[in-house]
């Protein structure tokens, strides 16, 4: 271990630690991009010891006064790349299965892109392209997480001051709802303790979001949804008294336990992240097609179902020695890219709920956009609008749906304190992964940003 980081200082000392590169061709799209990339990196944490990786696009419509979301990928430990390639980004690739060659990249035409300036970034330490230059540096905590996020923002805009007075947003999904609302108050305080650079803070965007643990609304939401029937479900309430955690429940509560077997016989089989999709073993990956192709050609149930999945692409294009040469990543820095480091991650999670966040942050006039697909029974919406409920704050919006192109595609409600739920109807964990479309009108409702790139394209319907 010590050798292969005395290893990687060696190929790095004559780096320059703070150089942003532009990138306008990238291997497997055809001709120049069609936008502004940059990556770079960022150091952070004692001695920048901590290299944090980052993919920046300018906007498509006003750089200099669209706002700007930094956005983090959850996990934790994957790579802000499957935000750019798979959810928000302006490419994508071709939903073709991989056929040995280097998979090919296309423009994606609701592109959150397309009205807003995006860093992607590596975080914590050791995801993606991000990493440490001592073996001190390579275990993180959460803690540490959330000082390096706010360092790293504090640097860039140093870096970048042309963005210092955009609206600024931090926005992720899934685990990332836990250190959003803390990074966001880090920068609230810094912004109040008058820390330099300024950072116009306006609010955050968290989609699928852990808050705090939602095993009892699992168990709600497969009642809802028709996998448990009503008695079991009535008999798990009464017999583990709101507790469904392995390790909390008592195991003399033997009532309980034959309660929660009954439970995992009736889910099993069942995808979690989109109880619509056939369940694919751990060692087979289901397929998963953009949206706009699955609605109108479902798959049937079978083997061939689960032979491919678009996140295996990421894999195959950024282990390619060209692509890590066009992105400008430091040689030596990592041996292989893996999309979602968790199994290697050393990183201690201590936080669990971030509720009392959410609670001071609501007192302070910031915009929050919460959004959940709607058939997601990893952190089900149920769990996501009881701790919205919990901040205790005035309806001003009923609960209502909302349409695109004249159809149902979820329900929103609103809130005194500046924050909006939204749900999105049939998609599922990440709903930016299966109802890319949708959630790009979400956005673009709720924010009232009006351009015309698909001004002719797109039936404006009312958010």
């Amino acid at each position: 271990m010590m050798y292969r980081f005395l290893t990687i200082l060696l190929c790095l000392c004559t780096a320059n630690l703070t150089s942003t590169k532009r990138i306008e061709y990238l291997p497997g799209f055809e001709g120049p991009l069609p936008f502004h990339l940059e990556t770079g990196y960022v150091g952070v944490d004692v001695n920048e010891d901590v290299q944090l990786f980052y993919y920046f696009i300018h906007s498509e419509s006003n750089p200099k006064d669209d706002p700007l979301l930094l956005w983090l990928t959850g996990g934790p430990g994957c790579s802000s790349i499957s935000g750019l390639l798979l959810q928000i980004g302006p490419i994508e690739f071709r939903a073709v299965p991989y056929n040995g060659s280097l998979p090919t990249l296309i423009p994606r035409i609701y592109s959150w892109t397309k009205m807003t300036n995006i860093i992607f970034l590596d975080i914590p330490v050791g995801t993606g392209f991000s990493y440490a230059k001592s073996t001190r540096s390579v275990h993180s905590t959460d803690i540490q997480y959330f000082d390096h996020a706010y360092e790293f923002m504090r640097k860039w805009f140093k870096r970048n001051p042309e963005f210092t007075s955009n609206p600024f947003y931090v926005a992720g999904d899934s685990y990332s709802g836990i250190p959003i609302p803390v990074i966001t108050q880090l920068i609230s305080n810094g912004n109040d303790a008058g820390t330099k650079p300024y950072i116009n803070l306006k609010g955050y965007i968290l989609g699928n979001p852990i808050t705090f643990p939602a095993n009892n609304y699992q168990i709600r939401f497969a009642n809802g949804m028709g996998l448990i029937s009503d008695e079991l479900y009535k008999s798990l309430l009464q017999s583990c008294h709101g507790e469904y955690q392995s390790g909390y429940i008592d195991p003399n509560n033997v009532e309980c336990l034959r309660n929660l077997e009954l439970y995992q016989e009736c889910i099993n089989g069942i995808e979690k992240e989109d109880v619509l999709e056939p369940y694919c073993s751990a060692t087979v990956s289901p397929i998963k097609l953009p949206s706009q192709i699955r609605s109108k050609e479902r798959r049937p149930l079978s083997a061939s179902y689960c032979q491919y999945d678009p996140k295996d692409l990421v894999n195959y294009w950024v282990n390619d020695d060209d692509v890590k040469e066009a992105l400008h990543i430091r040689k030596g820095s990592i041996g292989n890219w893996i999309r979602c480091n968790r199994d290697f991650l050393n990183f201690t999670i201590t936080l669990y709920d971030v509720r009392p966040y959410h609670l001071n942050l609501s007192s302070k006039d910031y915009r929050s956009l919460i959004y959940s697909g709607d058939h997601d029974m990893q952190v089900p919406h149920q769990s996501t609008q009881a701790w919205i409920k919990d901040l205790d704050y005035n309806v001003t919006d009923q609960w209502r749906s909302w349409k695109h192109q004249g159809q149902i595609a979820g329900y929103t409600q609103s809130y005194s304190n500046r924050m909006t739920f939204a749900t999105v109807k049939g998609a599922g964990h990440i709903a930016t992964v299966y109802k890319t479309e949708e959630c790009f009108m979400m956005l673009k409702r709720i924010w009232g940003l009006l351009w015309t790139f698909l001004a002719s394209k797109i039936n404006h319907d009312h958010f």
